[in-house]
């Protein structure tokens, strides 16, 4: 095995997929501790519904460049999604599902009335599911995808108090002088980006599981804010490369693989703390 991992990373295309990989790993379980604590995890699983959308609509109108087209539209729908949570009449969680479940049958409605390829089922899966793309990324794109990541983790850095106070009592952060909705919508512009880095890595129905299984295995260990966002950083980045590894050796799906890698390190972590009671 080991042998077979050292003829692959002779690739390049295999070290660009381990290098964005840890990347979005690295911004997902950042952003992951936060949204658990704050009891958005679902926000992230409807984004990630929305950038399905886009991904059609890009299609549809033949846009070469789908990042271009995909990328502004998901801000601007977890912004939305942010200002029509907090209508009296729409409820978070209403919010989150009209506007993620609207998006994926639009998306799919799309997809079926103006096809872009003869395989359809075939496209679909890969969007939803993850695909073989995460190996075929080009130098451009490795780059864009670490200059985002990179932001994103200054921002994190820049903001951490801030973002701490907003998590665990935002009326006492609004009190102070905290601005509450600057924050919450900064939260929900970085967990946009987030999400479409992660489409070629993981699909859009597994997106969820990078932002929540590694906050969650770190609940089990620590019980500090920045001891479980370190564990988890470390968590998910350990998870996404075994992930990546055991899939280009066992010729397994990339994203379910990478999630089922996560499940098995929940479970671990699970059982050690009921062992340490």
């Amino acid at each position: 095995m080991i042998q077979t991992l050292q003829q692959y990373m002779q690739f390049p295309f295999v070290r660009y997929a381990l290098i964005v990989g840890t990347l979005i790993a690295l911004c997902s379980s950042l952003l992951g501790v936060t949204l658990v604590l704050k009891r958005f995890s679902f926000i992230g699983d409807g984004l990630s519904h929305v950038a399905f959308g886009a991904i059609a609509i890009a299609g549809v109108l033949n846009i070469s460049d789908d990042m271009l087209f995909v990328m502004p539209f998901t801000v601007f729908c977890a912004i939305l999604l942010l200002r029509t949570g907090r209508n009296a009449r729409v409820k978070g969680d209403a919010a989150i599902a009209m506007i993620s479940v609207g998006a994926l049958a639009v998306g799919y409605l799309l997809l079926n009335l103006f096809p872009t390829s003869s395989n359809l089922s075939g496209d679909v899966c890969s969007t939803l599911f993850g695909s073989t793309s995460i190996l075929t990324l080009t130098q451009a794109e490795v780059w864009l995808c670490a200059v985002l990541s990179l932001a994103v983790v200054v921002l994190f850095v820049l903001f951490y108090n801030k973002l701490f106070a907003v998590t665990f009592d935002e009326d006492f952060a609004r009190a102070v002088g905290t601005r509450v909705e600057a924050y919450n919508l900064l939260i929900a512009v970085v967990i946009a980006v987030i999400i479409v880095l992660a489409m070629n890595l993981v699909g859009s129905l597994l997106i969820s599981a990078l932002i929540i299984f590694p906050a969650l295995s770190a609940m089990r260990l620590f019980k500090s804010f920045r001891g479980v966002t370190v564990c988890a950083a470390i968590l998910s980045v350990a998870c996404a490369v075994s992930g990546m590894l055991i899939s280009i050796v066992g010729g397994t799906p990339v994203g379910s693989t990478i999630v089922a890698v996560d499940i098995a390190v929940f479970a671990v972590c699970a059982l050690i703390e009921r062992v340490r009671g």
